[in-house]
């Protein structure tokens, strides 16, 4: 890491991978906070323990997503769990349009 704080992680390939340590730094979360998420099914990490989890980069932003759910419209986790998988859904579908409809212009 560049050292700029967590703002480095938004620049990262969604191929590397993250420490629960890493993960609660990014996030200025701590790992109880972090095991929450995981058993309501925010996160999904990779790794059978919590010390060889390994999580996708795109956590940070999932972690983000879900603590404005909680704290900004008091949604429950289980409750921003199924609205995080709604918006990823819906993201991939506005891929998939927009794919779409630049091969129906050629």
């Amino acid at each position: 890491m560049s050292g700029n704080g967590a703002n480095d992680y938004d620049l990262l390939d969604e191929e590397f991978r993250l420490t629960l340590a890493d993960l609660c730094r990014a996030c200025h979360i701590s790992a109880e906070q972090v095991l929450a998420l995981v058993d309501e099914g925010v996160l999904e990490p990779e790794g059978s323990a919590p010390n060889q989890w390994r999580f996708h980069c795109v956590s940070i932003r999932r972690v983000r997503r879900a603590y404005r759910l909680t704290q900004d419209l008091g949604v429950n986790l289980a409750g921003a769990a199924l609205a995080l998988d709604l918006l990823d859904e819906i993201e991939q579908l506005r891929a998939r349009l927009r794919r779409m409809e630049r091969e129906s212009h050629y």
